[in-house]
């Protein structure tokens, strides 16, 4: 059973004695039947617990600093209307205890916690976003990463891959910014996707007629799970591995990567659409830095003379891990320049980095 959690934190233009607020406050909690605990802080405010017999609790503290802080957990099917009366009571009671001494009264929507179906998931700079998921229309774990699809009200199905928010079916933001957002003409060109297994990028290329777009991705359980449940992004392109103008690999890119440059072929655009920048600041000890920077040269190396190479970045606020992957593509050993371009993608909540890069 999930859990409820309620907060009411009161900023004051000065700090207050715990004397002069808990016992107004007192008559409230006993009438829901609470039990009160006062609990020693040494000399850091005051804090005392409240219990009550149908599991609720309340934590209420006076912190020295000028904050007054309440918490409420209740167990998910408790009686709402009675916890919003409780709440409500509170809140009136310390604006008069509190008189002309308040600077703000904060009161969220309760935190859902341990829910069967789970709600919260960080943005890549650290922030808590509770989305509107009603349901997990699919879950796999691979030999790879655990795989879900989520409903969303608003943003349809959502691609989540080892915890992180991969694709939404609200998303074309996504594919238009990693594919050069209308500015390149595919038609009669030779492609190489690594990634991508959501099928968002080769459904929108397949419509410009290439000549031959060659998706490698490693997991066939996220080709299963999107092409039953995010085919808003897909349409039919994962219905079969080879089509007309293309041809679904399901492997490791790395060793193919390596035997397309010993056998010197190349294509005019890669797509890299595998992994963001890592967020970890240190280059040259992270694993996952040392994979983007081999995923990088070996992508650079089988470009055509004229290509283009197109990723995602990350947060636009990860300002200095961007920094890094940009010190990277200045290390390759085949020289790159490049440009970056800001797109805001629905389902992300912020606001997403991508590269182009090309040989000099």
């Amino acid at each position: 059973m999930a859990v409820r959690h309620y907060t009411l934190d009161i900023n004051l233009s000065t700090p207050v004695d715990s004397a002069s607020v808990v016992p107004g406050l007192l008559s409230i909690f006993h009438e829901q039947e609470l039990t009160e605990t006062i609990h020693d802080t040494n000399g850091h405010g005051y804090l005392a617990t409240f219990v009550g017999k149908n599991g609720r609790l309340v934590v209420l503290r006076v912190h020295s600093h000028g904050l007054v802080t309440i918490d409420l957990q209740c167990h998910e099917d408790d009686n709402i209307a009675q916890l919003d009366n409780l709440l409500n009571a509170l809140e009136k009671k310390l604006k008069v205890l509190l008189n002309g001494n308040i600077t703000r009264i904060k009161r969220l929507p309760a935190l859902v916690r341990g829910a069967k179906v789970d709600r919260y998931w960080p943005t890549a700079d650290g922030r808590l976003v509770e989305y509107d998921v009603d349901e997990v229309v699919y879950e796999e774990d691979s030999a790879y990463q655990n795989i879900k699809i989520l409903h969303s009200r608003q943003y349809g199905n959502i691609l989540v891959l080892d915890g992180d928010v991969n694709l939404a079916e609200s998303d074309l933001a996504y594919t238009q910014a990693i594919t050069g957002n209308g500015r390149e003409n595919y038609a009669g060109k030779e492609v190489l996707i690594l990634g991508g297994g959501d099928g968002g990028i080769l459904a929108e290329l397949v419509k410009q007629k290439p000549k031959m777009v060659t998706m490698v991705e490693i997991d066939q359980k996220v080709i299963d799970g999107c092409k039953m449940y995010m085919r808003r992004t897909c349409g039919n392109t994962l219905d079969t591995l080879r089509g007309d103008c293309y041809q679904i690999l399901i492997e490791d890119c790395v060793p193919l990567l390596k035997k397309y440059v010993q056998e010197g072929r190349t294509f005019d655009y890669v797509i890299n659409d595998l992994t963001a920048i890592p967020i970890s600041t240190s280059p040259e000890e992270d694993s996952m830095w040392e994979f983007l920077r081999l995923i990088l040269d070996l992508s650079v190396r089988v470009l055509h003379p004229k290509g283009k190479y197109f990723t995602q970045g990350n947060s636009v606020n990860l300002k200095e891990a961007l920094s890094l992957y940009e010190e990277q593509l200045g290390k390759l050993s085949c020289p790159v320049d490049f440009q970056k371009e800001v797109v805001c993608v629905p389902s992300y909540l912020e606001q997403w980095v991508f590269y182009t890069a090309w040989k000099k």
